[in-house]
């Protein structure tokens, strides 16, 4: 049985063991990032597809008559056309909870930098302002503990009940979004995203890009929020509309944001969180999840996806027929 994974670059192979994965199949293709105009030919010579960014839609699945089984790298499962795998007899599968750690160490070391001012406390040693201080400390910047604080989180699954259980320990007062996209009153334990916008210090998303969830924080959730606030993306990008986030923290509706994905990823010329004018932005190239331990981890998962699906036990279908 034949195997090819699109995109190895994606996790970082050189530092991780693959023998998990390519023990599983006879023949394996491991591409660092396949050829787009090679797509289909890849795909439809092999009977598992393994793929983290590639983008499999109706043609190119419709096409792959010998295709079986899509591991895709992640959680999310946006890059694949579910309904065509379903209708094509293809069984897709994702990995999940293999980042956690990472994710959740990730949130808070943003959330820490930003209350224990780390970056402009070291731009004024880096200016002299320690040197020249006529005390033993500079009090410059407000530091402020998490202890106390409400940490709002959007998105309540295995990543934000793990920032929830983090947030506690910091003795943080927790608030846990109503989900996305459902109407009526909120159910036991949740409150309705206008009232977290409202109370919350820091606001935390952990939901997938969804319908219900593009552009979920926009201008006029930005208006809700405190001017205090903190938000910290590390779901996806189009979650948040980038032009709103900008403009909230150009005026100062909000204090801050550390985001870790964006709507196009690598990010192109034009993006509007790319100017350098825009204060109290941190943006990172999509790594909370890319801890060496959690990308062995996923490897190691998608090895046992496959072998479960080999056995006749499938487990982490998201959409098409068990074998």
């Amino acid at each position: 049985m034949r195997g090819v994974f699109l995109d190895t670059n994606t996790v970082g192979p050189d530092d991780l063991d693959l023998q998990p994965l390519t023990s599983t199949l006879d023949h394996w293709s491991l591409l660092e990032q396949a050829d787009p105009g090679e797509l289909a030919a890849l795909v439809s010579n092999a009977e598992v597809v393994v793929t983290n960014k590639v983008a499999l839609d109706r043609d190119i699945l419709l096409a792959a008559d010998t295709l079986r089984l899509v591991c895709v790298a992640a959680t999310g499962t946006n890059n694949i056309d579910l309904s065509s795998a379903a209708e094509c007899g293809i069984s897709v599968c994702n990995v999940r909870a293999y980042a956690t750690t990472s994710v959740v160490e990730h949130v808070f070391s943003m959330m820490l930098a930003f209350n224990r001012q780390h970056q402009k406390y070291q731009s004024s040693v880096a200016k002299g302002d320690w040197a020249r201080a006529a005390s033993f400390c500079l009090l410059d910047h407000p530091v402020r503990e998490l202890a106390g604080q409400t940490l709002g989180i959007i998105g309540f699954g295995e990543l934000g009940k793990a920032v929830a259980r983090m947030g506690e320990v910091f003795g943080m007062k927790i608030l846990v979004a109503q989900r996305p996209g459902t109407k009526g009153p909120p159910p036991a334990g949740r409150v309705a995203l206008q009232q977290l916008l409202a109370e919350s210090d820091i606001v935390s998303l952990h939901c997938p890009l969804v319908e219900a969830t593009f552009d979920l924080i926009d201008r006029h959730e930005f208006k809700q929020m405190r001017s205090s606030a903190l938000l910290i993306n590390t779901a996806r990008g189009g979650i948040v509309n980038e032009a709103a986030l900008a403009s909230a923290l150009l005026c100062g509706e909000i204090a801050g944001a550390a985001i870790d994905v964006l709507s196009e990823e690598p990010p192109r010329p034009g993006n509007p969180l790319l100017d350098t004018a825009i204060p109290n932005l941190v943006i990172t190239p999509h790594i909370a999840w890319a801890g060496v331990t959690a990308r062995q981890a996923l490897v190691n998962e998608l090895a046992g996806n496959i072998k479960a699906w080999l056995d006749g036990s499938p487990r982490n279908i998201v959409a098409g027929p068990c074998p």
